[in-house]
């Protein structure tokens, strides 16, 4: 068994090899013009379209492979940056959970979308070009049974001719002409079948490809549209809240900072209080009484005529002794040469004096204000003092001198200021 079988494939091998080798001749033959061609122009067009409708379906299928490959690619460049995001934004930050499921829906979205091109376009490609092969084999068969068809009926018309007909041989080339000529127009008549048809399916393959490619994207944008817009108004809430934020903060600031209280009644009632620190008093004189208004009042009284104003601390290194700051109401002109040269405006850091023993009843101690700053000499101080006090209450300052022309008549000192009749009050003995 085994013995016939070799004897059968060397047998096939040998009827294959004598047919290529009488095509082979046939075609020297034709091509030197001694031997006529079957041609047939409207197959030959036929074969044309289907090469080139083949090379064509090749190329888009190839394009539109390398379309997906590029949604692919961004639709990993998409789920990363939407990952970023997700990981950025911080939970207190509004619209946390919107953004957490807008990223998981832009991620669905893109699947969808890839997979929707890839089944419907590419596959529709992949299944359109798969019967290209098989009708590409049947038309290079249907060439080859064309030259066996040729080289059978030239070999009956030789036997033909001859001058010694040979009945048997003349028989069997008649017989190899008829099957040959019956494999060459069964596959001839296949192959103009479905080529023509092959031709005009390549406008419906194209329309449904592009169709579908196109239905795909207009709806993946519209969606895609959709969650875009759903980003930009989180991100414009996000900005709204982050404007209150800032502007909340802004509040929270201002109404820690210290307040500007109003300025006192120009005669407030006296009040009992705690004696003050000397560094951080402010004592007015009005035309009967003196009060000594709250610590966190930066306002002086502007309202009354006669006034001194004694304010703590100033900017910079005090003198030694220091307890408190008065200002000139009026110009003074010193009569004795312990006594300060006074205008109008020049404030006086009032000091204790070095022997509280020296200090006369109803005189102060200090030195100008400017003349410290310039040369920071206590040395130039002297007695300066406006009238005669004496502490009623703890905090509270009061007049001693006499009644004239209906105000006081004050101490001269380092501040002095006019009475109601116009003149400068001048000093008394005490």
């Amino acid at each position: 068994m085994a013995e016939m079988g070799k004897g059968v494939t060397a047998g096939k091998l040998a009827i294959n090899v004598q047919k290529r080798l009488t095509r082979a001749q046939e075609k020297v033959l034709q091509k030197l013009g001694k031997a006529d061609e079957t041609r047939d122009a409207a197959f030959e067009e036929m074969v044309s379209n289907f090469n080139k409708q083949m090379v064509e379906g090749s190329k888009l299928q190839k394009d539109l492979k390398t379309y997906v490959t590029a949604v692919k690619t961004l639709h990993d460049a998409s789920r990363r940056l939407q990952d970023c995001l997700a990981d950025m934004y911080e939970p207190d930050w509004f619209g946390k959970e919107e953004m957490d499921a807008l990223a998981e829906d832009t991620d669905t979205l893109w699947l969808d979308y890839h997979q929707s091109i890839t089944d419907k376009s590419v596959t529709s490609m992949d299944t359109y070009l798969t019967q290209f092969p098989d009708i590409k084999a049947r038309i290079a068969k249907r060439d080859r049974k064309m030259v066996d068809f040729d080289s059978a009926r030239h070999h009956f018309a030789s036997l033909q001719k001859g001058k010694k007909k040979d009945e048997a041989k003349i028989a069997k080339a008649e017989e190899d002409l008829g099957r040959a000529q019956k494999i060459f127009e069964e596959l001839n008549v296949e192959l103009q079948d479905e080529l023509p048809a092959l031709w005009d399916s390549r406008v419906g393959v194209y329309v449904n490809t592009f169709q579908g490619l196109a239905g795909h994207q207009e709806k993946f944008h519209k969606d895609m549209s959709k969650l875009s817009q759903n980003l930009n108004d989180i991100m414009t809430k996000l900005e709204e809240q982050r404007q209150l934020n800032e502007e909340a903060d802004i509040s929270d600031s201002a109404s820690s900072a210290p307040k500007r209280l109003g300025p006192p009644p120009s005669r407030p009632p006296p009040r009992p209080s705690p004696s003050p620190d000397p560094g951080q008093q402010q004592v007015s004189l009005f035309d009967d009484e003196a009060s000594v208004p709250d610590s966190n009042t930066d306002s002086a009284t502007t309202t009354t005529t006669q006034q001194i104003a004694v304010t703590n601390g100033s900017d910079g290194e005090l003198p030694p002794g220091f307890i408190y700051k008065v200002k000139a109401i009026h110009d003074y002109d010193a009569t004795d040469g312990d006594e300060l040269e006074l205008k109008m405006g020049d404030i006086v850091l009032v000091m204790g004096f070095d022997n509280p023993d020296e200090q006369d009843d109803g005189w102060l101690m200090g030195v100008k204000e400017s003349k410290w700053l310039q040369e920071k000499d206590a040395s130039a101080k002297g007695h300066s003092v406006m009238w005669k006090t004496q502490q009623s209450s703890p905090g509270q300052a009061s007049c001693t001198g006499d009644r004239e022309g209906g105000g006081w008549r004050l101490e001269a000192g380092s501040i002095s200021y006019l009475s109601n009749n116009g003149s400068n009050s001048r000093k008394q003995d005490s």
